[in-house]
């Protein structure tokens, strides 16, 4: 790989974040599938216990979408918006911190070394070169993008937005290591889901700016991402990310005027980037639809999944069903529709446009027949597994509050779910793997060339 990162053009850095995304996300399937199968088989390898396999799954997911949606933004900015980047060096020094720390985290997670929170369950101290590494990104970008005069297109918008926002909220969510933070436990707790309902806002800035962007190049129309509906969903989601994080906090004594904002505005982004991508839809005519196929499936499907996930996200934000939903599964149904339905979808989209774009390859019968077969069977089975985590956490919710059993008692309760949706999520990988294989297969053709 170190030919390709040491040459003059630019789209083959982007591939190569692209390579290492699809990575991670195979990564991260396949131990969550493993973390699945532990629930219903005991002692199911006990080398590699739940407690490992869970930051190892959420670390290379939470890798996938932000390494496919930089090399995204990498390719896209000097090939599309006529933006040559303002250093063609830096990318290249971002992937190799981000790959050098990222293989150090995966590993302190298989030797059991531990020492952060949530997403980020690592030692504190490699905070630091993913500090750095998103500061050469937001140089970079902003330093691209200020050429340009004029109007600009609202995906340039959302990702300056979703740079600048997750340096903020990654460095906000690091707060608990000082006392006057962590002595408090309900300033510590607003604080941390604060920052990490944030943190997905900021990811999101750049998964749906992709996805206006991917629809503006297949429609072949810059109408799309200047228009009002867009700009619309650009506000509604900022604020959502400055504000929307506050139903994870109902049960915590924080200020009022905050739980109501945060149900009122709660996933509004969501509702018109649904009515974004159902408008666009409709303007896609035939011939686009059969030249962009594969991104065109992937974001129709992501707009299912926005109306399935929307309507979740309403209900567990009325704060009577958030009393009895959060801690169970249903918030695990809310956090994988968001990211396998919606996120995942999108960033697919992306990869094929982007790979198709620089490799110039089509896709052989067999192949595109193995894509499509992917593609159903990672939606329907996604279906089914979200529909039994959903019955999960009702049943568990249930047992809780009305026949107040142990913890023990209610998983027995609730393993015939939990074994649904164990099948349902391998067949989910079988059907990422159908999709990803052949796209693998032209990156590595592509950097053998």
């Amino acid at each position: 790989m170190e030919p390709f990162l040491s040459t003059k053009n630019k789209k083959e850095i982007s591939i190569v974040f692209i390579l290492l995304a699809i990575l991670s996300l195979l990564g991260g399937i396949l131990f969550g599938s493993i973390s699945a199968l532990q629930f219903i088989i005991p002692g199911f390898l006990n080398n590699l216990p739940f407690f490992k396999c869970r930051p190892l799954h959420v670390g290379l997911v939470v890798a996938w979408i932000f390494l496919s949606s930089i090399g995204g933004i990498y390719y896209y900015l000097p090939k599309y918006c006529n933006l040559p980047l303002f250093s063609n060096r830096l990318p290249k020094i971002h992937f190799w911190i981000f790959l050098c720390t990222g293989v150090v985290i995966l590993s302190c997670y298989v030797v059991g070394k531990f020492g952060g929170r949530e997403y980020w369950e690592f030692p504190p101290i490699l905070a630091i070169p993913i500090v750095i590494s998103w500061i050469l990104f937001g140089i970079n970008y902003f330093k691209t993008v200020f050429k340009k005069v004029g109007q600009w297109p609202v995906y340039l918008w959302m990702w300056g937005t979703g740079i600048f926002f997750f340096l903020f909220t990654f460095s906000e969510s690091y707060l608990w290591l000082f006392p006057y933070f962590s002595d408090n436990i309900a300033r510590d707790i607003t604080i941390q889901w604060k920052a990490y309902g944030a943190l997905v806002g900021s990811w999101n800035m750049l998964v749906y700016g992709t996805a206006i962007f991917v629809m503006e190049r297949i429609n072949d129309d810059a109408k799309i991402a200047k228009s009002k509906l867009a700009f619309l969903m650009y506000f509604l989601g900022f604020t959502n990310l400055l504000f929307g994080w506050a139903h994870h906090i109902y049960i915590v004594p924080s200020a009022l005027w905050i739980r109501y904002f945060a149900y009122a505005i709660s996933m509004t982004e969501l509702l018109i980037l649904a009515k974004l991508i159902w408008n666009w839809k409709a303007s896609v005519s035939e011939a686009k639809k059969h030249f962009h196929l594969l991104s065109y499936k992937f974001i129709a499907a992501s707009d299912f999944w926005i109306f399935i996930n929307l309507i979740l996200a309403l209900a567990i934000s009325i704060p009577a069903i958030n009393i009895f939903s959060h801690g169970t599964h249903i918030t695990v149904a809310h956090a994988m529709g968001s990211t396998i339905g919606i996120n995942t979808m999108i960033l697919l989209a992306s990869c094929f446009f982007l790979i198709c774009d620089v490799t110039k390859c089509t896709f052989n019968k067999i192949q595109t027949k193995l894509i499509v077969t992917g593609f159903w069977l990672m939606n329907i089975f996604l279906l089914i597994f979200f529909s039994s985590l959903l019955f999960a956490g009702a049943e568990k919710g249930r047992l809780i509050i009305e026949d107040k059993l142990s913890f023990q008692e209610i998983m027995q309760n609730i393993s015939p779910y939990l074994t649904v949706f164990t099948i349902a999520g391998i067949i989910i990988s079988i059907g990422l793997l159908l999709i990803t294989i052949p796209l693998l297969k032209v990156i590595v053709k592509y950097l053998k060339n």
